[in-house]
Order: structure tokens, then sequence, then C-alpha cells
């Protein structure tokens, strides 16, 4: 916890624990009818969500898109902290019903939730940044982000133990790999 803490010192930590608040409240009530998440401790989630702003500098990141958004790790508590705009990518309905309650319950003007597939979108949108959490390999996640990315963008992706090997072949080779526990997260720039 006293990481969490170390990190929402540049946040105003209030705001956010009263948004995590409204948000577990609406997992666990989405959960009950639709199941959209295994996930028990919360609090562990949340940390490796936002570990990210120990890595990274968003200062000057206007535009997020995050990919397979699910129940909303990362991204959600990314759009607690950061002014960026987000586009959260989730084909699943349900899932994208609770993301949509959660924006409007937590006033998440910053946050935009897209029912459908990256590859399938048509909104023009260019990321600055690109984020996905254990979602597929690195090079099909890259080819699916092609119409949402341009020679600027940075992917950040949480993974796990085989990063190493699904960046093998990879022509970009300009990332970074922090570790944290199990977690990798990995900072492909352009």
């Amino acid at each position: 916890m006293d990481f969490l803490y170390s990190i929402l010192e540049n946040f105003n930590q209030k705001d956010f624990e009263e948004k995590v608040k409204i948000y577990q409240e609406n997992l666990i009530k989405f959960n009950k009818i639709h199941n959209l998440t295994q996930i028990k401790n919360i609090e562990e989630n949340i940390i490796d969500s936002i570990k990210i702003l120990s890595f990274f500098d968003f200062s000057k990141v206007k535009n997020i898109a995050d990919i397979g958004s699910g129940a909303g790790f990362p991204a959600i508590f990314l759009a607690f902290l950061l002014e960026s705009n987000f586009y959260l990518f989730e084909p699943n309905p349900k899932k994208a019903a609770f993301l949509r309650t959660i924006k409007i319950e937590c006033e998440l003007s910053n946050l935009n939730i897209y029912k459908e597939k990256a590859q399938e979108n048509k909104n023009n949108i260019k990321a600055d940044v690109i984020t996905s959490r254990a979602l597929m390999d690195v090079k099909p996640l890259i080819q699916i982000c092609k119409d949402l990315s341009s020679e600027k963008t940075t992917f950040i992706l949480w993974k796990g133990s085989e990063i190493y090997k699904e960046l093998e072949g990879l022509e970009n080779k300009n990332y970074q790999i922090f570790e944290s526990g199990f977690r990798k997260y990995c900072i492909l720039s352009s």
C-alpha cells in the first residue's frame, strides 16, 4: 500500500480513492450478474495498472488507446489520474456496458468507449500511446493497431515472462522492459 501512496503523491489521492470505491462497488454488482472478471485482489491489480507511472512520463500524452479493455485494467485507473483522452476498445457488450457505467458514475469526460475491436475502428484516432494488458502477442497486436498508430506511437504492454520471446524477430528494437514481480512492463517506442 505504501507504493500506491508514493505514486499518488503527485495526484489527487482523495479523488482517486473515491473513484476506486465507485469502481469496486460497480464491479461487485456487475460480477454477480455478468461474471466480468475472475480477479479477486482488486488492490493488487490497481497497483499493477498504475505502476507504469513510475517508468513512463505521460505528461505530454494527449491520446491513449487501450486494446481489449475488459474490466478496465489498466486504462480506467490511468484515466482516474491522467488528463489524457482515453479510447477503450472492448468488443464484449457486457464489459463495454460496465466500462460505460464507470465512465458515467466516475464522471470521466476524458474516457471514450468503443464496443468493437481496435481493427474495426474508423474514427481516425491516432494514439500517442497504445496500452494493452496481456491480450495477445506483440506482433499481432501491433498489426491490429496499425490504423490507430503512427510512427510516433509508443506501445505500453503489461506482459509476463514470455515478452522476451515475443520480441524476438521484431523489426523495432527500441524497447525497454521494467520488471516488478511477475509483471514485465514493455515500453516499445518508434
